[in-house]
């Protein structure tokens, strides 16, 4: 292939989201984990590349599920390392803008959004992911909950903010107690990235006057 997939670098330092998530964590999480999945990515198109070159079979059906969950799992964890910042350098705090207005008219205010969001970070079954996205459809923000990196979420919806409720995102700082990952993850939420791309998508959403 001439182009592959690469592992984005992290707009922060390492220790930066420190002492919500430590210098160890992220390096194994974006060093070792995000890369896997790019890796994984990778393999599996080289490998559909190949059998389209030589004109041979390839089991289609597994290949491409292995290819949808490691792509999965690198867009996910791009998005992940985005809508994070250092704590009062762009971390933590309130919403603004047409976000803030949405969060307000969707849930009732950020307290009861954070609350939704949060329990479907901790209730999310085995390994996967809370997920914040829009519906042009209906106008309204939604949580989902994403199975694994690529299970319960319908094509097309774009993705606001995520958070990584797989254990190794969380294990070397929380062990098994997801749930103050997830209170510790509100201190580091860069709300003014996810509000600029909030804004993006609801802009582009909006039928053009005639």
């Amino acid at each position: 292939m001439d182009k592959k997939y690469e592992l984005p670098g992290l707009p922060y330092e390492y220790n930066a989201l420190e002492p919500y998530i430590s210098e160890a964590q992220l390096k194994l999480h974006h060093d070792k984990h995000h890369q896997a999945y790019i890796n994984g990515a990778n393999a599996g198109l080289e490998k559909l590349e190949k059998a389209r070159k030589d004109n041979a079979d390839v089991d289609i059906k597994a290949t491409l599920k292995e290819l949808s969950f490691n792509l999965g799992g690198h867009e996910l964890h791009s998005t992940y390392w985005w809508n994070l910042a250092p704590a009062g350098k762009g971390g933590g705090g309130k919403p603004e803008g047409d976000l803030a207005k949405a969060i307000d008219r969707d849930f009732g205010g950020l307290d009861r959004f954070k609350k939704e969001f949060t329990q479907a970070a901790v209730s999310a079954e085995g390994s996967g992911w809370a997920v914040l996205t829009y519906c042009d459809g209906v106008d309204r923000l939604a949580i989902m909950q994403v199975e694994k990196h690529n299970v319960n979420f319908p094509p097309a919806y774009p993705v606001l903010m995520v958070i990584d409720v797989w254990e190794h995102a969380y294990y070397l700082d929380y062990k098994n107690e997801r749930a103050k990952y997830v209170e510790a993850f509100w201190n580091i939420v860069n709300w003014g990235a996810v509000g600029e791309w909030f804004s993006r998508v609801y802009q582009f959403s909006q039928p053009v006057a005639k």
